[in-house]
């Protein structure tokens, strides 16, 4: 074949060359030194990548005080088991507060969830005891709390205080704000009837709208005693009032006397409600009586143009129409500058009321405060009145009556104060005593004193001259007594009555004249006896005595010849 090629086709010197060097080159191969350095490089890298997953997961801690707590040392802790450690402590950008870094084994990184919370456990004294004393030795740790969140993270607050309520416990948890500046901290208890069902969790104060906010956690099953007719209010463990209702004391709970609380329920005159939905908002009341006049949201008000004394008088007392309570006083006094009506002849005190029909057991959607109102204004014009009356002799507190005063029933005049509508008034009991005490007083200052005493100074003279007559009596009596002959009147009188006894004994029933004297008076008695026929006859017919026959007739004279 190799003759069968053109010159131009034959193969020259040097391709032949490369040619035979190529099929004569041996195979290149792997040296074994070469597999030292590759398993080196193998386990260097197994090493590293062990050293970094067994150094954990990276975390950042925010605190506002890193007291206690030092970098390499401070431990991390959930259920008392070790599961990590502090690596470094610095101060944040903006140096408010202290940022914490931390390695969390890799066994609890599932514990790192959006929900999970740590805080801070040291020697601490509060009102349930004193809790953290192992650490008085050891140091302070931080605690972990695993949260149940699918969501995982890797920053947290770490709070100062433990956690109310565990993550993820069953309970409802809710929001109070309050106008007062209370003494309610983190742990308070939150009761209902006396019994603990749950703890205050949080407490803050916002500047800007000058009010307190608690947050609450009510525990299971408690949580469905909150509905939305519940009204909360601090406890404060004694309760001692004296008002114009008497003398009251309230005593809560061992707990609540000693750090106070919180306490709920439902007034008697709403309904149970509705259940509420989680971080619900509620009023904190400062005591139970202003939680229940909470509840009267729906009212009428009036001023009451007080031309007594209203010392005595303060707000929340009751105003009430013959014992029924239908309102409460609101201000005492109210608006105190504003100008009096041109119908008042003198300056009154004005005093905010309000009446709340709500009491007498009406459901809001049933109350229509106009016809209320129209009401009002008809029983005006038939004598409706409002006076102070005293509601306690010990304290002297007042509170609003109503009543009808039938005589001044034409006489209202419509009026209003400061916008409000003039409920009239009468004066008080005290008032009205002060009055007739006043009239008594300017009649006795119009009487003709000194003819009187004239006429008594004469009297005086009449009365004395008679006691010196008396006195004169009795001297000539005391001479008449002391008379030897008026002495000797007794033995004489003595001396008669021994004779009449002697006398009297000559007569006695054995006695010869007893005897003949009882026979006189039988012989006078049967003479008596027979002249009783003869006096009947000439009673009957006087002329018996002088003719023989009664029967005759009368003789008739004979005519003179």
């Amino acid at each position: 074949m190799a003759n069968d090629l053109t010159p131009q086709q034959q193969p020259t010197p040097s391709e032949e060359n490369d040619l035979h060097r190529a099929k004569t080159s041996p195979q290149t191969r792997l040296s074994p030194i070469w597999i030292v350095p590759i398993v080196a490089v193998i386990i260097g890298m197994w090493l590293v990548y062990d050293n970094y997953t067994s150094r954990g997961t990276l975390v950042t801690l925010n605190m506002e005080n890193a007291e206690g707590i030092e970098a390499g040392s401070t431990l991390i802790r959930s259920r008392n088991v070790e599961i990590g450690r502090v690596q470094s402590v610095q101060l944040s950008d903006d140096l408010s507060h202290a940022v914490l870094t931390a390695r969390i084994q890799p066994e609890a990184e599932t514990m790192l969830r959006e929900d999970s919370r740590f805080w801070v456990v040291k020697p601490r004294i509060g009102r349930e005891g004193i809790s953290g004393l192992g650490t008085v030795l050891s140091g302070a740790y931080i605690q972990l709390e695993p949260g149940r969140s699918e969501e995982p993270r890797r920053e947290f607050q770490v709070s100062d205080v433990p956690p109310v309520a565990p993550a993820g416990q069953a309970g409802l948890h809710i929001s109070l704000v309050s106008q007062l500046g209370n003494s309610l901290r983190v742990g308070d208890p939150v009761s209902f009837q006396g019994y603990t069902v749950g703890r205050v969790e949080d407490t803050r104060f916002e500047p800007e709208s000058r009010t307190m906010h608690h947050h609450v956690f009510i525990e299971d099953p408690y949580a469905q005693l909150v509905t939305d007719s519940t009204r909360f209010w601090t406890s404060s463990g004694v309760d001692f009032r004296l008002d114009a209702d008497g003398v009251r004391v309230n005593v809560e709970s061992l707990e609540a006397l000693l750090g106070g609380g919180v306490t709920f329920g439902v007034p008697e005159d709403l309904p149970m409600g509705r259940p509420v939905e989680a971080n619900a908002s509620f009023s904190l009341y400062a005591d139970e009586d202003s939680a229940r006049e909470g509840t009267f949201n729906r009212h009428l008000e009036y001023v009451l143009l007080v031309e007594d004394t209203v010392r005595g008088l303060s707000k929340g007392a009751p105003v009430e129409f013959r014992g029924v309570r239908l309102g409460t006083v609101a201000a005492v006094p109210w608006n105190f500058t504003a100008p009096q009506p041109d119908s008042r002849a003198q300056f009154s005190i004005p005093v905010l009321i309000r009446i709340e029909p709500q009491r007498l057991g009406i459901e809001n959607e049933d109350i229509d405060l106009e016809m209320w109102e129209e009401r009002f204004q008809r029983m005006f014009g038939m004598g409706l009145r409002a006076s102070l009356k005293n509601g306690n002799l010990l304290t002297g507190a007042l509170f609003v009556d109503l009543n009808f005063q039938r005589d001044l029933a034409d006489q209202y005049l419509a009026e209003s104060f400061s916008e409000r509508t003039v409920f009239p008034t009468v004066a008080g009991g005290f008032a009205q005593i002060q009055a007739q005490v006043t009239n008594l007083l300017d009649k006795l200052n119009g009487l003709e004193v000194e003819p009187l005493l004239a006429g008594l100074d004469r009297n005086l003279q009449a009365s004395e001259s008679v006691l010196n007559e008396v006195r004169e009596v009795s001297a000539s009596m005391n001479q008449l007594l002391n008379d030897p002959n008026t002495q000797a009147i007794g033995g004489n009188l003595n001396a008669t009555l021994d004779e009449l006894r002697s006398t009297l004994q000559g007569v006695s029933p054995s006695s010869p004249a007893y005897q003949e004297l009882t026979t006189a008076i039988q012989r006078l008695d049967r003479l008596m006896r027979d002249l009783q026929p003869l006096t009947r006859t000439l009673n009957e017919n006087p002329r018996a005595l002088l003719f023989d026959n009664l029967d005759t007739q009368d003789p008739i004279p004979r005519a003179p010849r």
